[in-house]
C-alpha cells in the first residue's frame, strides 16, 4: 500500500496538495514553505525580541511570557524550531509558544539558530547552548525559577533538543528537569526500516530530503569521519543522566524507528520517558493539519506534558 493510502482519511487531502520540499533543487523555495503570516497575538501573552551573544556574534531570541506577571519566578523552557537543520524561523511557532505559556504559566525563549548549509555543524548547537546559558544566566532579568528549566523542539529542533541535553549533561549544566524532543531528527545513518519506507516526493519529510539535509548539516566528511553525538544524538555512547523525557512520532514518519530506538535506550539507561506513536500519521502532522482530531489529541498531549513537568 502506498504512502497516501496508509494515512488517516482526515490527513490525506493536505498531503495530496503538498508539493514536497526540494532541498537540493531549490532550498530557498523550500524555506519559503515554512514562512507563515503573523499571528493575532494573544492578549494573555507578551512577546518581545532581543539579540543575545553567541559564538559567532549576536543571534535573535523571542521571549514569550504571561502578560500579567507578579514577582513570582516562573518556570522556563527553551524552544528550538524545526526545519531539518536547514529551514525555519522562530516566527513559525508563535502560536505554539503562546500555548505553552498559557498552559504551563511559564516563560518560553525561542532561539533563531544559524542554519546549514551556510552554517554547518556546530553552528546550530552552539547557538542553542548559548541561548540556554543566556536564559539561565539572566534568570533574575527574566524572572525564571532555575529549579524548573526545560528544553523542547520538533523535528530538526527535536534533534537539537536531544543534542543540547547531552551537551548540558556533559558540561555540568545548565540544570534541566525535562526535555521534549518531538519526532526528532537524530540519526544521520539512514539505515532503519522507516528511513527506507518514506520515499514519496510529497511526503513532508522523505528519504531524499533527509539524506540531503544531513549532508548540508554535517558538511564534508568521509566514511571514516568521527561524528559527534552533539551533531547526531543517536551516536551517543550513553544516555544515562539525561532529564525525564517526552516524545512522540507518527507511524508513517521517516524518524519512527530512530525515535523508538532512542526511547528504548533512554528507558534502559534509567531515564523516565513517555512515548506516543500515532498510527496513520506523517511527519509534523499536527503542525500541517492542526484541525484534525488526531492532531489536536497529539498537540494537547505534549502541551500537557510540558505543563506537568514545569509545575511538579
Amino acid at each position: 500500500m502506498d504512502f497516501e493510502n496508509r494515512l488517516l482519511p482526515e490527513l490525506r487531502s493536505v498531503i495530496a496538495q503538498f508539493p514536497g520540499f526540494q532541498l537540493e533543487e531549490n532550498l530557498e523555495l523550500s524555506r519559503s514553505y515554512l514562512s507563515s503570516p503573523p499571528i493575532e497575538q494573544s492578549e494573555h501573552v507578551r512577546t518581545t525580541s532581543r539579540m543575545i551573544p553567541s559564538v559567532a556574534g549576536e543571534i535573535l531570541v523571542k521571549i514569550y511570557e504571561p502578560a500579567q506577571r507578579t514577582d513570582v519566578k516562573l518556570p522556563a523552557m527553551l524552544w528550538i524550531h524545526g526545519g531539518g537543520y536547514v529551514m525555519g524561523h522562530p516566527d513559525m511557532d508563535d502560536a505554539l509558544c503562546e500555548r505553552f505559556v498559557q498552559a504551563a504559566n511559564c516563560v518560553v525563549v525561542s532561539v533563531d539558530y544559524r542554519l546549514a548549509p551556510e552554517h554547518p555543524y556546530p553552528a546550530a548547537i552552539d547557538d542553542c547552548y548559548a541561548a540556554l546559558t543566556w536564559m539561565t544566566d539572566e534568570a533574575e532579568l527574566l524572572g525564571i525559577d532555575l529549579d524548573r528549566v526545560a528544553i523542547a523542539g520538533a523535528s530538526g529542533g527535536g534533534g537539537l533538543t536531544a543534542a543540547l541535553a547531552l551537551m548540558a549533561r556533559d558540561k555540568g549544566g545548565p540544570a534541566l528537569i525535562f526535555q521534549m524532543p518531538l519526532y526528532p531528527m537524530i540519526d544521520d545513518r539512514n539505515v532503519t526500516a522507516s528511513s527506507h519506507e518514506i520515499t514519496a516526493d510529497n511526503a513532508p519529510w522523505s528519504r531524499k530530503n533527509n539524506l540531503t539535509a544531513w549532508n548540508m548539516y554535517l558538511g564534508n566528511r568521509t566514511e571514516d569521519s568521527e561524528v559527534s553525538p552533539y551533531a547526531v544524538p543517536s551516536r551517543a555512547e550513553s544516555l544515562a543522566g539525561l532529564p525525564p523525557t517526552y516524545t512522540c512520532v507518527g507511524q508513517l514518519d521517516l524518524f519512527r524507528d530512530e525515535t523508538i530506538e532512542y526511547v528504548a535506550r533512554l528507558a534502559q539507561a534509567g531515564v523516565d520517558v513517555e512515548f506516543h506513536l500515532y498510527p496513520g500519521t506523517f511527519h509534523n502532522f499536527e503542525g500541517m493539519v492542526p484541525q484534525a482530531e488526531v492532531s489536536q489529541r497529539a498537540s494537547q498531549s505534549y502541551v500537557d506534558a510540558i505543563a506537568r513537568a514545569l509545575n511538579p
